[in-house]
């Protein structure tokens, strides 16, 4: 039995087909004078940032626009943007692109309100967060990472090697999320995949997690599901708009599963393993998924019977461990389908895997998994990750 259960999120979401048009609506409801649109040179090549731009200065809104957003954003990264948001009078912030210029919007608002640097707000108890960070709109362009949802900020320490969270407090959330999915038209393939398989393993994690809840339960299910009926759709036809507005409320919801809550041994192996090998999150996160699943579902077969069920898989005569077994085999259907990466593809080798156990288990997500894992048991999922990529 779970003792405690706890669940907030001060997010205000707004989700549909052209939601972008409010953005300049958005910022002046909430009293922002001089935003700093945050985000990376790849939205800025593909116009997303001009459109937003576009509306915010027919809208009348001064900002400036801070574009160096880099994949696993560092520790610097964020101490820089930090200075130029206090040097350019910015009271507020809009995330605009995947989990990585929305997780940079968020802890460039804790170290411009707190001081200091990003690597001084690890998380930690108690927190070192202790008030709330400007404004922030978050505006997803991908759909999967649910960081317009989430309570966290993932931070690359190239000193340590890892990365790390800040957040776990409504003090560094969004305030409004506007998630528009004709943003995510025509998303490289590879992009959806991995974007759309993390949204996957927020939900399957959060819903099989040691200490899940109910509300992030019921969330978790409809994202699955979600996931399972459109993921093969949009990575196969980017333009299909009814595919794309279904992922991007999968990612929401996956967000929202995530909530104030852990994940498990897959996020403690993507975080960590993200920290020695610069790769996408996405994609390192949906080649470990199946094998952790394989690894887990003894430990919670009600759920993962459930799991099954969401993704489609007909279980009609099977036993509880049949049913749980299908959603494993499930998951690694899909994650060949849309042609997810092998381990070996995504720059590690088989060498690594002490030193990647070492780092997992040493990552606090492990205490969220249903079952129990220590060294050993990273190790022989690693393994098995490596086997099945080949």
């Amino acid at each position: 039995m779970v003792p405690f259960q706890a669940y907030q999120t001060p997010t205000a979401f707004k989700h549909g087909l052209g939601v972008l048009e409010n953005l300049a609506e958005e910022v002046k409801a909430l009293g922002i004078k001089r935003p700093m649109l945050v985000t990376d040179p790849g939205i800025v090549k593909a116009g997303i940032a001009d459109e937003a731009a576009g509306v915010l200065k027919r809208g009348g809104v001064s900002f400036v626009m801070f574009d160096q957003v880099e994949a696993n954003p560092p520790v610097e990264l964020v101490d820089r943007g930090a200075v130029f948001f206090q040097q350019e009078g910015c009271d507020g912030l809009i995330g605009l692109g995947g989990g990585s210029s929305m997780d940079t919007a968020k802890a460039i608002g804790v170290v411009a309100s707190h001081g200091g640097s990003a690597v001084d707000y690890e998380w930690a108890d108690p927190n070192p967060i202790t008030k709330p960070i400007p404004p922030l709109i978050a505006i997803p362009t991908t759909a999967g990472t649910g960081s317009e949802a989430t309570l966290w900020s993932v931070i690359t320490d190239h000193n340590r090697h890892i990365k790390f969270n800040i957040g776990g407090t409504p003090f560094i959330a969004a305030t409004v999320a506007l998630i528009d999915p004709l943003l995510t038209i025509n998303l490289p393939a590879h992009v959806t995949a991995g974007t759309g398989m993390d949204a996957l393993a927020h939900a399957i994690e959060c819903y099989t997690m040691a200490f899940a809840q109910p509300f992030t339960d019921a969330v978790a299910l409809l994202a699955m599901e979600y996931v399972g009926q459109y993921l093969r759709v949009a990575f196969a036809q980017g333009h299909n708009k009814e595919a794309r507005y279904k992922m991007s409320m999968a990612a929401m919801l996956g967000g929202l599963a995530y909530g104030t809550d852990s994940a498990g041994a897959a996020h403690a192996m993507s975080q960590t393993a993200g920290g020695v090998v610069n790769c996408p999150h996405g994609a390192i996160t949906a080649r470990l998924l199946g094998p952790v699943m394989e690894y887990n579902f003894i430990g919670e077969p009600q759920k993962f019977a459930r799991i099954a069920v969401a993704l489609g898989e007909d279980v009609r005569g099977l036993s509880i461990w049949q049913a749980a077994e299908k959603a494993v085999e499930a998951v690694y259907r899909l994650t060949e389908d849309v042609e997810i990466p092998s381990l070996q593809q995504l720059g590690f080798s088989e060498d690594q895997i002490p030193l990647l156990a070492e780092l997992a288990v040493k990552d606090p997500q492990t205490i969220g998994n249903p079952r129990d894992i220590y060294y050993d048991g990273y190790v022989k999922v690693y393994q098995r990750a490596f086997a099945v990529g080949k």
